[in-house]
Parts: C-alpha cells; sequence; structure tokens
C-alpha cells in the first residue's frame, strides 16, 4: 500500500501541543494539558552493566571482562555495575549472560543489560517503561511549562552571503524523483525534494522574516542564482524596492531579481527567549507585525511567473499580455520578446484571486499587447511556455506555521538560582532534561500545577559530623536491612539532606527500603563519613518542605503522568548567583 504521513500531520501535532498548554477554563479542566519541564541525574555517566547470579564482591578500581570485553569498575552495587575505560573499543559489548569475572576480586556474575555511555558521550535514552521509572527516580525538579513559554520554531537560516549565497524559492510542486524510476519529481534550486526541507526564507539583520518567492530561475539559469541584496521592508538606495501594500521586496534590475515576501518581524521579547543558532521562532498570532502581513494575503494570489521554456517564433520584439487561466480570476501575465520572438523576461502584471491552479496559454488569440487584455498580438505559430506559481492556500503570510513547516517547539525555561525555594539545588549539577505531561501531586490522583516540583526524597539531620558531598552514597540501618540512597544536595544550615533512590543502585536483598524516622540509626555518607540522626521532631515546614518525623516526600508522585520528551545531556553545572535559560526543541 503506497501511503505517507504528511507534513502537515505533523505540524497539526505541534500546533496541539502548544494549544494544549492553554485550553480549557482551568487547571482543573480536562482538555488542558500540565506540561513540566524537568532537570535530572545528578550522577556522572557511566557504561551499565546489569549483573545477575553473582558470586563474590567486585571492587572499584579493579577490571572486569569476559567474552573478549572488559571494562574498570567505577562503582560496584548489588545487581549492577558502572564502568570505564571500555575495551577493546567503547561500543564493544558483552554478549547477554556471559560471564564476567573480577581481575583482584575474582567475583563473577553474569552479564544482563548493558548500555555504553560517558561524560562526553551519554548514553541514548530508551523508550520503554523501565528508562520512565528510571527518569523518576533521578529527577530532581520540575517547572511548569506555559504558553508563554513554548514557541512554533523553524531551522535558521540568517541572511550571510558567505554561508546563504542562494536560496530556493518557493513553489508548490516540489516532489521526489524515485532511484528505481516510474516517476520524475521536481527538484528546488538547492537539490531539496521537497518544500519542507529547502532554504526558502531567510531572517535579515532587522529580525524581519521574508519568504524567497524567486530566486532568479530561467532556462539559462535552471537552478537559479545568487542573491545580491538584504530583503528589508526599508531598503536602502539602489537596494530593491519595498512595497509596503503587498509586503513584497524585489532586488533591482541588473541582479537576479530576488523576490521576497515579508512574513513577519520577531519582537525582542522572542529573540530573546526563543532565537538559538539552529533555529528561529514563528510570531505568535497576536504579534503586531504578523498580523499586518496576514491582512494583505490574497488567497490564490500569483507573485511570481518563470520562463519555463524560452520558445522562438512569437511576436517579434515586443512587450506581451496573457491572462492566466484556471479556476480564479484577474491574474495577468507580462512578458517580452526579442526580434527572433524569443521570451526574454516575465513578471506578474496582476496577481487575481482565487486561484489553486494556474495555466498560461501562449497561442494566437490568448496573447494581447495591452494590460488590459484588448488588443490582441498578430497571429503567430511559435511556442513558448510560462509557469504561473499559484500561492498557497490563504495566499502568502496567511498561515505562517503551515507555510514554514512548524514541526518543532522550543520551551524556553528560566531557571534562577535555586528556584522554587530550593527545588533547584545550586550545590549539584544535572545530565538529563525533559518534559512530563500531567503528573500528579504525590500521594493522589490529582494533576500538578505549581509552578515548581520538587523531585527529591529529603531528610531533615541532627549533629551531622561532617558536610555530606554530592552523589555519595548515605546509608542508614533500617527494619529488615539497610537504606540506600545517593546526595542530591546537602544544606548545612538547616541540616536539610535532598536524595533520590533508584532500584538499579538502590537495593539491599532486591529492595528498595526506605530511610526511617529513627534517631538511634545514623545516616551515613559514604564518601564524607558524614554521620548524622534524623530529626524525628521535626513535623512542621521547613525552607518550603513539609517535614513528617523528619522525612519528606517528593511533591510530584513517582511515575504518573507521560514523559513525552528525554535528552541525555553532558554535564550542566550549577552556582548560587547563577541563571540558566535552557532551550530544549521537540521535533514531531
Amino acid at each position: 500500500m503506497a501511503a505517507i504521513i504528511s507534513e502537515k500531520f505533523r505540524i497539526f501535532n505541534a500546533k496541539q501541543f502548544l494549544e494544549s498548554l492553554t485550553e480549557g477554563t482551568n487547571d482543573a479542566d480536562a482538555a488542558r494539558t500540565r506540561m513540566y519541564f524537568f532537570v535530572g541525574r545528578s550522577s556522572r555517566w557511566d557504561a551499565y552493566l546489569e549483573i545477575f547470579n553473582v558470586s563474590g564482591s567486585f571492587q572499584i578500581g579493579e577490571t572486569v571482562s569476559g567474552g573478549g570485553w572488559s571494562g574498570v569498575v567505577a562503582a560496584a552495587y548489588s545487581n549492577s555495575l558502572l564502568l570505564n575505560t571500555v575495551l577493546p573499543t567503547p561500543t564493544t559489548t558483552p554478549s547477554f549472560g556471559t560471564t564476567i569475572t573480577g581481575g583482584t576480586s575474582g567475583a563473577t556474575s553474569k552479564s544482563g543489560t548493558y548500555r555504553y555511555g560517558t561524560e562526553d558521550v551519554p548514553p541514548m535514552p530508551l523508550d520503554n517503561f523501565s528508562e520512565k521509572r528510571s527518569v523518576y527516580e533521578e529527577l530532581i525538579a520540575a517547572k511548569r511549562v506555559t504558553g508563554p513559554f513554548a514557541r512554533l520554531v523553524v531551522p535558521r537560516y540568517n541572511w550571510n552571503l558567505a554561508l546563504n549565497p542562494k536560496f530556493d524559492m518557493y513553489r508548490p510542486n516540489y516532489s521526489p524523483t524515485p532511484g528505481g524510476g516510474g516517476a520524475i519529481g521536481v527538484e528546488t534550486a538547492l537539490g531539496s525534494s521537497s518544500l519542507s526541507t529547502s532554504k526558502f526564507y531567510v531572517m535579515n539583520s532587522s529580525y524581519e522574516v521574508f519568504k524567497c518567492l524567486y530566486n532568479g530561475e530561467s532556462p539559462t539559469n535552471p537552478t537559479g542564482q545568487n542573491a545580491t541584496y538584504e530583503p528589508k521592508s526599508q531598503p536602502s538606495a539602489g537596494q530593491g524596492t519595498f512595497d509596503a501594500g503587498t509586503g513584497i521586496y524585489t532586488e533591482p534590475a541588473a541582479t537576479a531579481g530576488y523576490i521576497w515576501k515579508h512574513m513577519f518581524t520577531l519582537p525582542t521579547s522572542d529573540v530573546l527567549s526563543f532565537l538559538s543558532s539552529d533555529f528561529m521562532p514563528i510570531a505568535s498570532t497576536s504579534d503586531s507585525s504578523r498580523i499586518a502581513v496576514e491582512a494583505l494575503a490574497v488567497d490564490g494570489s500569483i507573485n511570481v511567473s518563470v520562463i519555463r521554456d524560452a520558445g522562438t517564433a512569437l511576436p517579434a520584439s515586443a512587450t506581451l499580455y496573457t491572462a492566466v487561466q484556471g479556476d480564479g480570476t484577474g491574474a495577468i501575465i507580462k512578458f517580452e520578446t526579442n526580434g527572433s520572438g524569443t521570451i526574454t523576461s516575465t513578471e506578474v502584471e496582476a496577481n487575481g484571486t482565487g486561484y489553486s491552479y494556474g495555466n498560461v496559454i501562449l497561442e494566437t488569440g490568448s496573447v494581447f499587447t495591452d494590460a488590459g487584455l484588448t488588443a490582441a498580438a498578430g497571429a503567430f505559430a511559435g511556442t513558448a511556455s510560462i509557469e504561473a506559481v499559484v500561492s498557497p492556500e490563504g495566499g502568502h503570510g496567511s498561515h505562517a506555521e503551515d507555510e514554514f513547516f512548524s514541526k518543532r517547539v522550543m520551551t524556553n525555561i528560566r531557571l534562577t538560582y535555586d528556584e522554587g525555594q530550593g527545588d533547584f539545588p545550586v550545590d549539584n549539577d544535572f545530565r538529563r532534561i525533559g518534559i512530563i505531561q500531567d503528573p500528579y501531586e504525590y500521594g493522589t490522583s490529582t494533576f500538578a500545577s505549581a509552578s515548581t516540583l520538587r523531585g527529591t526524597r529529603v531528610l531533615k539531620l541532627n549533629g551531622a559530623t561532617a558536610g555530606y558531598v554530592a552523589d555519595e552514597m548515605i546509608t542508614q540501618t533500617v527494619t529488615g536491612g539497610t537504606a540506600k540512597g545517593t546526595v542530591v544536595s546537602w544544606d548545612a544550615t538547616n541540616g536539610i539532606l535532598k536524595y533520590y533512590q533508584s532500584a538499579s543502585l538502590h537495593t539491599d536483598g532486591g529492595k528498595i527500603l526506605a530511610f526511617e524516622s529513627n534517631a538511634s540509626n545514623a545516616v551515613v555518607g559514604s564518601t564524607s563519613s558524614a554521620s548524622g540522626t534524623v530529626d524525628t521532631a521535626q513535623n512542621a515546614v521547613l525552607s518550603d518542605i513539609s517535614f513528617t518525623g523528619g522525612l519528606a516526600s517528593p511533591e510530584l508522585e513517582p511515575n504518573s503522568g507521560e514523559i513525552v520528551y528525554i535528552e541525555n545531556r553532558r554535564e550542566i553545572t550549577r552556582a548560587p548567583d547563577q541563571i540558566e535559560d535552557i532551550k530544549l526543541v521537540i521535533e514531531f
């Protein structure tokens, strides 16, 4: 069956994502989607190896090997090893069930799932239920994404003739030519088989965005020509003209004759929030420049005509006119011929309206010597061909998102110091970002709606003998075994210790055991040797954290909602005086 997923479907999904942020009357409305940007994973990236059938204890720093594969142990846990210096190559993979042996300890195990990763090469995220649980376990904090923090974006093309000397022009019929034959398509000037992947627009130095309607294409220049002057709404003398009534900029004579349509001008707020080195935003529908452009759009207009075949033996040395035939009205093409009756130039005399297709008929009785189409040209036997390029539905500038194939959404989240009264700690780093849709408040089935949410568990400690160290393991003897966790943040002034627990790192006897409100058993840091006891009398709010018996749960329910985007990154370091603007691009 011959079928495709169209670009329109992707654009629709991107639009729906944005609309979902504001639909409904309030946060409890089922029509509204509550999106949260999250950060997580404070621990470094290492290769991860699941182990089972373990005999003995693997040691940090020893080399483990099996089946022609080896790695150095960075950390050893009951059911997993973290490894670096993987040999013989970084991508070498131990087969499932391979016997792994410690070179120093002599410990053995069978190898299970394996994922290579380093601080410089983070592992690719996985799209499965186990990955979702792992993301939640290591989640540090989340911030609400609302309409003002999101915008549709497209690839950025600057006006820079050294990098972008030539542009594709808008056409409605670009298509591929299959390698196996059976079809002949139409490619752009730069070799793309789809308008959606072509370079047909530009942002100038004043943040005005223009769409290329014509790039100098002709029979002698079938792939167009290089541009000369920057399209502007206020060009300098001799550098082209801008028609404010149509929003069209035209290069001057003696150039390739580029024709550009002004689409919108990015406001300063969008430049600061959503313009990156690779992407630029589509101005919002409420932007004044866009509203003005939409008011100028003419559905079914024809703005460009292109010579396909210059022909011969048409009325010679003449300026001629012909109507565009189709389902619209009013479009007239002007063209000129030389002494041989060959077409030398063409342009649109009148744009017309209502065309979904248009044909230019060059034959006796259809060609005139006046723009009013009242004086027919003399009879001729020659042939030639001119293409009338029909605008998209609604006309150029009527639907910027659709016209620019905006299938990506950028969220711009600003993290200001320890935002959320410490929800986003500044004494550690993070390596994972993403988007969660509709998480619940902890212990409920109520959609979370707060501006920030803490993802860590918390202990209120008394009498700490030293400062706990970020990313070290902490332990406490509890009923049934040993509770384990990894430190995310330590507030020595208030004795507040934030941590996470992971099924891959913190099990005892196959289970994650919770830390207890028990002042008799200390919480000990494996690296710092710090030791403190849980403040069992702490039953109030401290530093915006609600404690019960010195313990506090996360503010969002683990594994609730849907994780719709995950990105593993290199280490992102935070500081008390630091503000981060994190731009995240989601492609649909």
